[in-house]
């Protein structure tokens, strides 16, 4: 009798675990991807704020470029690349291309340090609830949408970007 229900307990856990198994097989191949923005498609809106509290909304930049990118203040190929964003930003504004550089749930003295001390001057939004990096699908920071004038992805890179590539990409969305 101890061991029948033994072996009754048995295949029950092994039928739960290949069930499990099986189900996170299948969504990541049937379905684990297919809410996740691609180039040619729309960018998903979203209304963020920044540390003074000014509201951004993606949809209001139709007619321009849009380089969005997601970031945090402990990433360092973030470290690396927000001085070259800054820099490219400075010559490609003028023509039509924004920078929205959306931080990913810190804390507003770690994110005001991180701005003051690479002199950024480009909007800096928060992502406080992760919301929009589920949207987009982030991980992991670095990451960045090239979203052209009318509001459709063009592309998505991931990782360290230098003063070259940044120039092609915002090339790439320049109205």
């Amino acid at each position: 009798m101890v061991k029948k229900r033994r072996l009754v307990i048995r295949t029950v856990v092994l039928t739960i675990l290949l069930a499990a198994i099986g189900y996170t097989i299948y969504a990541n191949i049937a379905g684990g991807s297919a809410g996740i923005p691609r180039a040619g498609d729309m960018a998903p809106d979203f209304v963020l704020r920044d540390l003074d509290g000014k509201e951004y909304r993606l949809s209001d930049y139709r007619g321009k470029g849009v380089f969005l990118n997601f970031w945090g203040t402990y990433c360092e190929p973030c470290k690396d690349e927000m001085p070259a964003m800054d820099r490219q930003y400075q010559i490609y504004r003028d023509q039509g291309v924004e920078i929205l550089a959306v931080n990913v749930g810190e804390s507003e003295i770690a994110i005001q340090k991180f701005i003051d001390q690479y002199d950024l001057s480009f909007p800096v939004i928060i992502d406080e609830t992760g919301d929009v990096q589920k949207a987009y699908g982030i991980y992991p920071l670095p990451a960045t949408f090239l979203i052209d004038s009318e509001g459709k992805i063009v592309d998505y890179i991931e990782g360290r970007m230098d003063d070259r590539d940044i120039q092609a990409y915002m090339e790439r969305i320049k109205p």
